[in-house]
């Protein structure tokens, strides 16, 4: 079986749709040591964390050789596939080539979210245009959509009318670290390293509406004083509102707020999982929520949104709250604080629930019987 990967993300992003690639390809390498898969990119971006991909003897990368490299991936990306001969391709990021069915090459194509369809008061009208032409289509053209949720897969049935057989939910798991031992020892070199208190709750995600950073920003005001523990937030922004900045600065000035804004390593990045009292992520909507299967492996307590995917990444012994309500939220990490045995119960509940439900041999498993399906159809 030859299969293909669009690598984009994996080449040149490091944040949500790149780690999937990455996480997906290395999961295949590790579980099917006797394959080999090919993978293809219109550029590469250097960085430590892209090296495994260009050396590893189980795969071969294409990096296109063009100007027009929107066209390549779109179109003739598909000369290349013959030649190489590949059976399957799998879009790891909302898009397939258009004419694969023309050149007599099944496809899988991974869908992560229909947000721009959901809350399309968060994206520009041009792109909100440019995601449901190109997914539209990615969904009518491929053989197999990969939902990563049971969410996405109703948002699918919802806006593009598709045969709930054609999907098919498979969820991500996490980088390999997180599904290994903790180092006590480092985390506390981590806690030192960044400037950390002992006692701190966490936000880890991309800075903008959607993620509803606001919402715990505004449920400190109903949090005593003394009762206040520092928020440390993981995270960059590209669009940083006013009113936000505004928030932030007020709890900054009160000694409460430490953003980490270029976190990229992810040893670090789950040692100050591990240490935090909990992760608070009130987010208005996911695909997913890959920050919150990454604390509940850290053996960390949640407390998220009870909308969208989110129930289905925490898990029941979480706690939820409504995404609105700031007094709400206020209550419930007041209450994670405070009792000891509730946070116990979350934090062992959590970290079984989370190891089993996204086991990687059993989602990765779960792809490539996928595939086979996929070519044998």
């Amino acid at each position: 079986m030859r299969i293909g990967f669009d690598a984009k993300r994996l080449y040149s992003n490091y944040t949500g749709l790149g780690n999937y690639s990455r996480t997906i390809v290395k999961n295949l390498l590790e579980y099917y040591p006797s394959q080999r898969f090919h993978l293809y990119t219109p550029r590469i971006r250097t960085s430590d964390e892209i090296q495994f991909f260009k050396e590893h003897p189980n795969l071969e990368t294409f990096v296109a050789q063009t100007k027009f490299k929107p066209y390549w991936r779109t179109y003739s990306i598909t000369e290349q596939l013959k030649k190489d001969k590949i059976d399957l391709y799998h879009g790891l990021s909302n898009e397939i080539p258009q004419n694969l069915k023309k050149a007599k090459i099944k496809s899988v194509v991974t869908i992560h979210d229909l947000i721009f369809k959901v809350l399309p008061e968060t994206f520009p009208l041009v792109d909100r245009k440019i995601y449901d032409l190109k997914f539209k289509k990615s969904c009518k053209k491929a053989n197999k959509i990969i939902a990563i949720s049971e969410n996405t897969k109703k948002d699918l049935i919802h806006y593009y009318d598709i045969d709930e057989q054609k999907i098919e939910v498979i969820y991500q798991s996490c980088n390999p670290i997180f599904y290994r031992e903790i180092d006590i020892l480092n985390s506390k070199q981590v806690l030192e390293k960044y400037s950390l208190p002992t006692e701190y709750n966490l936000f880890v995600g991309s800075i903008e509406k959607r993620k509803n950073l606001k919402l715990i920003i505004d449920a400190y005001k109903y949090i005593s004083k003394s009762d206040q523990i520092p928020l440390v937030i993981v995270g960059g922004s590209r669009t940083f509102n006013k009113e936000l900045s505004k928030l932030i600065g007020d709890l900054e000035a009160k000694n409460k707020l430490i953003w980490l804004k270029n976190l990229n390593d992810n040893t670090d990045l789950q040692a100050i999982y591990t240490s935090a009292q909990m992760l608070v992520y009130p987010s208005l909507y996911e695909g997913f929520g890959l920050p919150i299967v990454e604390a509940l492996l850290s053996k960390t307590p949640v407390i998220t949104s009870n909308t969208s995917s989110l129930p289905e990444a925490a898990g029941k012994d979480s706690m939820f709250i409504n995404p609105q309500n700031p007094e709400e939220l206020a209550e419930a990490i007041l209450k994670v604080q405070s009792d000891s045995e509730l946070r116990n119960k979350m934090i062992e509940k959590g970290y079984l629930y989370a190891t089993q439900k996204f086991a990687p041999e059993k989602l990765t498993n779960q792809l490539f019987e996928c595939y086979k399906n996929t070519l044998a159809s």
